[in-house]
């Protein structure tokens, strides 16, 4: 696998590359993710799946469209444990979609800084949940969320980085990456994995 060779060039993420490296996976439906990533926002994994298999539920298929959920009433979307504000993200989503699409293969010509921009033009959407989706659902190979908590900590943890000054943490944090190119996801993959161990 390529990415380790590149990657086992940084000696302290080097102590934590397995043997046998991640997969990289693709989802067709990028509105769904979207709404997922909106959903599961600030929430554990177990109550988030749960508000998504509702939100499957209520809308009555397992790979929704952008009008059916545009036409849900809003205090459905509230009554599957949804705040205000992310029933109101979630329908930014909906009308964002119909209007402009948000089509795979529209996305799949854009770089990641256009998908970015073009999507945190939704109100809701910040570039966290657009880096998550080109991550996790366009399979984009070279993204580093560095405003990720979880990345954060990992960093911080294994570099022995100091986190008191949060703008040099992060300037810090892009300097480390920068090694990593063209595969910084799959470091990201990594850090995530060694914070949870």
């Amino acid at each position: 696998m390529a990415h380790l060779k590149v990657l086992a060039k940084d000696k302290y993420l080097k102590k934590i590359l397995p043997a046998e490296g991640l997969v990289l996976t693709t989802r067709k439906n990028v509105f769904l993710s979207l709404c997922n990533s909106i959903m599961s926002q600030q929430l554990s994994t177990k109550v988030a799946d749960i508000i998504q298999q509702r939100f499957v539920v209520l809308v009555g298929s397992k790979s929704p469209v952008p009008k059916q959920v545009w036409q849900l009433p809003d205090t459905d979307l509230r009554n599957i444990g949804l705040s205000n504000a992310k029933v109101a993200y979630i329908k930014n989503v909906a009308h964002f979609a119909i209007n402009n699409g948000m089509a795979l293969r529209q996305l799949n010509k854009m770089t990641d800084e256009e998908v970015i921009a073009y999507l945190t033009q939704i109100k809701g959407v910040g570039r966290w949940t657009v880096e998550m989706l080109l991550m996790f659902t366009l399979g984009r190979e070279n993204v580093f969320a560095v405003d990720d908590l979880g990345i954060q900590q990992a960093m911080i943890n294994l570099y022995k980085l100091d986190a008191t000054n949060k703008k040099q943490l992060k300037a810090t944090m892009l300097q480390h990456a920068q090694n990593w190119h063209p595969y910084r996801t799959y470091a990201c993959l990594y850090l995530w994995k060694y914070k949870d161990a």
